[in-house]
């Protein structure tokens, strides 16, 4: 069972891709079937059409191939449905290459605008410290001003 997150990456994967599988006014036939099963081991992700011709909607035909194949529906839009199954072939083809990607990525807990909102009050945290630490070495600069200034005004 897919995610809807790993659906809608399917989905966006799909679109790059071009129509292979076509269904006819026969609908769902063995033929069908059996080139769905051929596409889906060699590329996993296939997209489909259903011709205008045909007597099943594009959602009838993706649910009736899952079902003969073992795969699942991604997506079903207009006159084009696209199916997806888990290929070893496939798999083992890019554990050659070394994009061996089965487990999903782990995702960063930290949220960007947090973070950027962490960086603008540590600046400001910085620069408040560098102000205070100016008027501090001011305050104690006019003290010992003063004090001098008592010290001349004492001893005349």
């Amino acid at each position: 069972m897919l995610t809807s997150k790993e659906r809608a990456e399917l989905r966006a994967l799909s679109n790059g891709i071009e129509t292979t599988l076509m269904v006819g006014k026969g609908g769902v036939t063995d033929a069908v079937i059996a080139e769905a099963e051929n596409q889906l081991t060699a590329r996993e992700l296939v997209k489909g059409k259903v011709l205008e011709g045909a007597l099943m909607t594009p959602r009838e035909v993706s649910d009736a191939i899952c079902q003969a194949t073992g795969a699942e529906g991604v997506a079903a839009l207009g006159s084009k449905f696209v199916i997806y199954r888990f290929s070893e072939k496939c798999q083992q083809e890019r554990n050659q290459v070394g994009r061996a990607k089965r487990k999903p990525t782990p995702v960063s807990k930290s949220n960007p605008v947090r973070k950027g909102a962490q960086a603008r009050r540590i600046a400001a945290k910085a620069q408040r410290e560098q102000r205070n630490q100016y008027f501090r070495q001011q305050a104690i600069e006019r003290s010992i001003e003063k004090a001098r200034e008592k010290q001349l005004r004492d001893s005349e």
